[in-house]
């Protein structure tokens, strides 16, 4: 009876020690939906409030800084540049030090303080210069802010570049971290993210450009600037109110270390000979190619960019007992090899994005300008604010996805045999296409607008709704280009390296800002040569924009020639399916053993 006793103690030790685990799986299993509505609604604040400052920025700086408009849009250029550029530091921060919860409670408040400063700049008198009337700023005669106007100006727009940084590549992984992928209703739980997070995005986008936008331009800039500074401080309120309900995921380290190991372990090994180089299949089963692990699928080994399959060569000593490397910067797995050669052939493919938008950068910088002398009203007693004409693009783009999805796609799939109706590639090659036209409408339509206001005293008799043509086709060709390079890097890159895949979209965005502010200063210098009136000009009735546009429209056709010919020799991401029945193997074998000790710990407890 004592030795039955004591195994029984023993067992219950045992089984009590087995459960532990299983308590503390249970406490970290996702939470999937539970979480949603915090993270969702954090988001669609956070973007509101931030959007809320940001669109209406060069309306601002003209009509109540009194900053001239040509220097208005290089501010608002390198703002929005430096802000889409920063997501890049953000993926790295996040994945390397502190997690993507963290980076996105630190990006919260930077963008509170930031629109904060902002709504200071707006209310307070020693903050900004006096009001000056239109005429007085076409003619220049307004007072300039001071020193300290502008620190706190750029005081605040560094927050909130700082701010986009760290909220805009962890906001969407951080919402996938929150559901469990092995699961299959967690999965179509996650797809329903997708969609509400798009959806509530677009919806607080459409908010911000119009609702706030009209409180801005026509009731109060302090109480424009206000609204989206409680909308940060209830994003971060809704934020924090789910914490006890987050899955934190640690920092895995900088993937960027993992792709230059693969440079400098392939130049160390530069004179070697690669084993069977006529035959790649032999090649890579005589190359280190250990079990990944946390992947779906496996890269095979490839021919092309065969120079760096020299860093999985394996000398003596590269080893250790347990099959790992002994030093990574000299030897490295095939997998990493294959995600480098992935960046590689993916890198110039995103430089044709970026005068795509440089054509959309116009639409928040121009035509806010050409608005501005423009007959703005919607019926006899209601105006639209000039930063809101820009709207328009954004609704195309809204209308015009769905319609796109549901009719062409199904059509297209037809024609062709392929699942998206079109590839990835032609995806975006349409709207490449499409860029360099809408440059050619706007180019005639300024000519028109150009010709009236001149002719009626400096304003145009013009409906701002002429703009709407190439509004619309600029909204239709970003469906095409910048949602078709979103799922072009999510399904090219590797799987682990999905935040900076969501980061490379706002670094061609932010390239193109840059681009943007370089051409208007190019432009501006050439033209204005041997005493010529420059095309571009503060008061934009004396220069040439339309020349400008159609200068942007030649650009747009070379890269999209550029674009073709990378496209031409892109070879698509192959993947390996032999290591998937292994890992679902694996991850039922986990489902079970956790279930038998949950039934031991069950029978153990009664």
């Amino acid at each position: 009876m004592a030795a039955e006793e004591e195994g029984a103690k023993a067992m219950q030790i045992d089984c009590a020690s087995a459960s532990e685990p299983a308590v503390a799986a249970r406490k970290k299993k996702p939470q999937g939906w539970k979480c949603m509505p915090f993270i969702i609604a954090n988001e669609t604040f956070e973007k509101a409030a931030s959007f809320g400052v940001a669109a209406n920025l060069t309306t601002y700086l003209v009509k109540r800084l009194n900053i001239g408009q040509l220097q208005a849009t290089n501010v608002t250029n390198i703002f929005f540049a430096t802000l889409n550029f920063t997501p890049l530091l953000g993926a790295l921060i996040s994945d390397s030090y502190l997690g993507r919860f963290k980076t996105l409670a630190y990006g919260c408040f930077a963008t509170l303080l930031g629109t904060l400063g902002l709504t200071l700049t707006a209310s307070l008198p020693a903050l900004k210069p006096a009001v000056c009337n239109q005429t007085s700023q076409l003619g220049g005669h307004c007072d300039s802010p001071s020193t300290l106007q502008l620190g706190v100006l750029y005081l605040s727009l560094g927050l909130l570049t700082i701010g986009g940084g760290a909220i805009r590549p962890c906001s969407l992984p951080f919402g996938v971290d929150q559901f469990d992928q092995t699961d299959e209703k967690s999965r179509k739980g996650l797809n329903s993210y997708y969609n509400w997070y798009y959806t509530t995005s677009t919806a607080a986008l459409v908010f911000s450009m119009t609702v706030i936008i009209y409180i801005q331009t026509n009731i109060s800039w302090a109480i424009g600037f206000g609204i989206p500074t409680f909308f940060m401080f209830f994003a971060i309120i809704i934020f924090f109110a789910g914490a006890r309900l987050y899955v934190h995921v640690s920092p895995e380290g900088s993937i960027f270390s993992g792709i230059a190991q693969v440079f400098v372990a392939s130049f160390k090994k530069r004179r070697l000979n690669l084993p069977s180089s006529h035959d790649i299949s032999e090649q890579e089963l005589m190359l280190y190619n250990p079990p990944t692990t946390g992947r779906i699928f496996r890269l095979p080994l490839t021919s092309k960019f065969r120079f760096l399959n020299k860093g999985a060569i394996m000398l003596d000593g590269d080893i250790n007992d347990d099959g790992s490397a002994r030093n990574s910067w000299e030897l490295c797995s095939i997998q990493q090899i294959e995600e480098v050669k992935c960046l590689i052939r993916i890198v110039p493919i995103s430089f044709s994005g970026i005068l795509c938008f440089v054509a959309m950068a116009q639409q928040y910088t121009f035509i806010i300008f050409q608005a501005f002398t423009m007959d703005c009203h919607l019926g006899p007693h209601f105006e639209i604010p000039a930063g809101s004409v820009s709207s328009i693009s954004l609704i195309a783009l809204t209308v015009f996805i769905p319609i796109y999805d549901q009719l062409m796609v199904p059509l297209a799939r037809k024609l062709t045999g392929l699942e998206g109706g079109i590839t990835l590639l032609q995806r975006q090659g349409v709207g490449l296409a499409l860029s360099p036209i809408s440059m050619v409408v706007a180019g005639l339509v300024e000519h028109k607008r150009r010709d009236s206001a001149l002719s009626t005293g400096g304003i145009s008799s013009m409906t701002v709704f002429w703009l709407a043509p190439q509004l619309v086709l600029i909204g239709i060709a970003e469906a095409f280009n910048a949602v078709g390079q979103i799922e072009f890097y999510n399904k090219q890159f590797p799987e682990h390296m999905q935040t900076l895949a969501g980061s490379l979209l706002f670094c061609s965005i932010a390239g193109a800002s840059y681009v943007s502010t370089a051409l208007v200063n190019i432009t501006r210098k050439v033209t204005a040569r041997n005493g010529n009136t420059s095309w571009l000009t503060d008061n934009i009735n004396n220069g040439k924009l339309d020349y400008y546009y159609y200068l942007i429209a030649i650009l747009g056709v070379l890269n999209l020639f550029y674009f073709l010919v990378c496209s031409h020799y892109y070879q698509y991401k192959d993947m390996s399916f032999h290591d998937e029945e292994s890992i679902k193997t694996h991850a039922k074998e986990e489902a079970a053993t956790e279930i038998e000790i949950e039934i031991v710990t069950s029978a153990t407890s009664k």
